[in-house]
């Protein structure tokens, strides 16, 4: 459903919110460690993240990154960083004209999964997610 760069993007933030909330900053290795993620590959995903300007990003021995307020960041503001609006407003079978006067086949089930889709993770926040993972009740690596 998500791209790759979307899902370990999500990983990687949800890694991050559970250490912002003890006051501490991460250093790549450790974000694609606890994600598992190639190095090279989260750096370029948190690059996006952090211009979309839901990450910080400091340099020098003290930086790493870090999260402001993980309660305000959407799972919708993360796949629209990474993935931009595809998924909400794509055609299930990719084609590029698929409108109500245009359908495709798929285009009405499609469109109602969407809409949950979209209102889940619009009331979806980061903060939610760090706290499962911070209390043993979810998990990113097995």
């Amino acid at each position: 459903m998500f791209s790759k760069a979307c899902e370990h993007g999500i990983r990687a933030m949800i890694y991050i919110a559970t250490q912002s909330t003890a006051g501490r900053r991460v250093k790549l290795g450790d974000i694609a460690r606890h994600s598992g993620s190639p190095e090279a590959f989260t750096a370029k995903v948190l690059g996006a993240l952090s211009k979309a300007g839901l990450l910080e990003s400091l340099k020098g021995p003290a930086g790493g990154f870090g999260i402001d307020n993980a309660a305000k960041i959407s799972l919708k503001s993360i796949v629209q960083a990474i993935d931009g609006d595809r998924l909400f407003k794509g055609c299930a079978l990719g084609l590029l004209e698929c409108d109500a006067s245009k359908p495709c086949p798929m285009h009405h089930k499609f469109g109602a999964m969407r809409d949950g889709l979209n209102d889940m993770l619009e009331s979806t926040h980061l903060e939610e997610l760090a706290t499962g993972l911070k209390s043993g009740a979810s998990f990113l690596l097995r």
